[in-house]
């Protein structure tokens, strides 16, 4: 089953509806139903225990459909789109290595800023390069016929279950904003300054030297307003929704970004090792 780009027409929603894919399971009554009564015992089972004895702090989300996180997919075109974002991975490491501010730096705190930043940076990249992509979804093994074959949840998962591919929920709230990014139209100076803003995180506390991180990212976010007042007429609103998308940019799941463009390509690997690899931040190097 395929989900559309979103690409940067306003007339396109990137809002995948449920009945697209089939009547969410969440909506659908099966009081009456005998066969859903048994084939749910065990799951009705330890969901009471959980109401009865689990944490009140570990209870189940109240808010929004759990269908669209157990859903799971996969690029349409892997091929071409795993290219594209390697290119954009690779553009946001020349970026880093060219900035001699960032290797002024010890290199536990470029390790911490790399660890903790590589995700929002590299989703910019992609609204820059404009890479829009097609999603295929995986279909889910239906409960009947794992009590079918014998199978419990964790065998399932090992077989290709909830494990294989990235949740829909996160790649679509990842493309929600890409069209919001191209909504702006930012232009190549805008990106840069949002890219120092996002790599000198100033929220990173840890950080050893982080009067000086400080210190850039003001710098970067002082440019920014500037340049936008003066070609924008003065008009800081544009200023205030690219912050708030920088915001945004910090709640994509790295799970997802690594499995949905870099698992094919990877294998077992983790990018977060790879960038840092290619970063050459290592103690033992410097």
């Amino acid at each position: 089953m395929l989900l559309p780009g979103t690409g940067n027409s306003a007339s396109m929603d990137t809002k995948i509806p449920a009945e697209k894919f089939g009547k969410c399971q969440c909506e659908t009554h099966h009081s009456k139903s005998i066969l859903y009564q048994i084939l749910n015992k065990e799951h009705g089972s330890e969901t009471k225990w959980h109401q009865q004895h689990g944490s009140p702090h570990c209870s189940t989300r109240s808010k929004g459909c759990p269908c669209l996180d157990r859903r799971r997919v996969v690029l349409r075109t892997p091929e071409t789109t795993c290219r594209r974002a390697s290119e954009v991975l690779l553009k946001t490491s020349t970026f880093i290595r060219n900035l001699p501010s960032f290797y002024h730096m010890p290199w536990e705190d470029q390790f911490v800023l790399i660890q903790q930043n590589w995700v929002p940076l590299f989703v910019l990249g992609m609204a820059q390069e404009g890479v829009d992509f097609d999603l295929r979804e995986i279909p889910a093994i239906s409960l009947l016929k794992k009590i079918l074959l014998n199978q419990s949840s964790t065998a399932t998962n090992e077989l290709g279950g909830s494990s294989a591919g990235a949740s829909l929920a996160e790649v679509q709230k990842m493309k929600n904003l890409l069209r919001k990014f191209w909504d702006l139209d930012i232009n190549a100076k805008e990106y840069a300054y949002l890219k120092g803003i996002i790599l000198f995180n100033s929220e990173c506390h840890v950080l050893k030297c982080l009067p000086y991180v400080q210190s850039l990212q003001q710098e970067a976010q002082k440019a920014l307003m500037e340049f936008i007042s003066t070609m924008f007429h003065g008009n800081l609103s544009r200023f205030a929704s690219i912050l708030q998308l920088i915001t945004s940019l910090r709640d994509i799941d790295a799970d997802a970004i690594e499995e949905l463009f870099f698992r094919p390509i990877l294998g077992e690997a983790t990018l977060n090792v790879l960038l840092i690899e290619t970063l050459y931040i290592n103690p033992g190097w410097l």
